[in-house]
């Protein structure tokens, strides 16, 4: 597989970490552009990445083979028409980034005849360990599709799902579930200083404690039930805990909050679309 062109539309955190996570895994500067209208990002972005930077969209995707949509689903349209010349004329694959903007929405600015991902990434991609789903639309051909596994695979792991709409619950999982780790993570600390601990140890605790367990997840052949097993010891202090945790419901109140997550996702993308 040859080397692609790569232009980005959207100069800001996510587009800059996929770039720093593309150069680090070799893939040339000089196949990088970057479009942006606020002078800012792009010099920001230049202290980063030696890669070619544009104020005009139009003359960055010229000539490119992947253009990434980095921009937020406010601006979508008017960034889309400002690339649809060019995209036709590069015959270019499209990638968008940007939550709630369907392939019909983003087809019908650029035409349909081109060739359309939608990708969810997470926030952890901003550290090289991001979690995204991608979604292909019929004109993609297995080039362009290996060129947007190996772009997003510079910033963390990728899985295809097999239609736009799986994208809604990647959205309630992976692309809002930071958050709710955070929030745990938060809740654990408060606990801790409720129990007497200073607030630096409690942090320290529940945050090592969190990236111990996920290292544990991952790495271990054993499944979550029996890593949870092993430490729950018969009438010890993590069954008392987890017995409170089911008696409250736990596993609902993960449901619930998942089930809003991603009903509201799709009613963003009917909005947007």
């Amino acid at each position: 597989m040859s080397t692609p062109n790569i232009a980005f539309i959207g100069a800001g955190n996510m587009a800059s970490s996929i770039i720093g996570g593309l150069l680090e895994s070799g893939h040339p500067a000089d196949a990088i552009r970057a479009a942006d209208p606020i002078p800012d990002s792009l010099d920001k972005l230049r202290t980063i990445a030696p890669v070619q930077v544009f104020a005009d969209n139009a003359a960055a995707v010229d000539g490119a083979d992947v253009v990434m949509l980095a921009v937020k689903p406010q601006i979508m349209a008017p960034a889309l028409d400002s690339i649809a010349p060019a995209v036709t004329e590069a015959g270019a694959l499209v990638i968008s980034i940007a939550a709630g903007i369907t392939i019909d929405s983003m087809a019908k600015r650029l035409g349909r005849q081109t060739a359309l991902v939608r990708c969810m990434p997470n926030t952890p991609a901003l550290l090289g360990c991001g979690a995204s789903a991608l979604y292909a639309s019929a004109r993609v051909n297995e080039t362009q599709r290996q060129y947007a596994q190996t772009i997003l695979e510079a910033v963390g792991i990728v899985h295809w799902v097999p239609s736009e709409g799986a994208l809604d619950a990647i959205t309630a999982l992976s692309g809002s579930g930071p958050a709710y780790f955070f929030l745990f993570m938060e809740s654990m600390i408060e606990a801790g200083t409720e129990l007497g601990l200073d607030r630096d140890t409690a942090t320290a605790m529940a945050q090592h404690t969190a990236l111990g367990a996920a290292r544990m997840a991952i790495e271990s052949d054993a499944d979550l039930a029996e890593l949870r097993r092993r430490v729950t010891s018969p009438g010890g202090t993590t069954e008392a805990a987890v017995a409170s945790f089911e008696r409250d419901g736990l596993h609902q109140i993960i449901g619930r909050a998942m089930q809003a997550a991603a009903t509201r996702a799709a009613d963003l993308a009917r909005d947007m679309g």
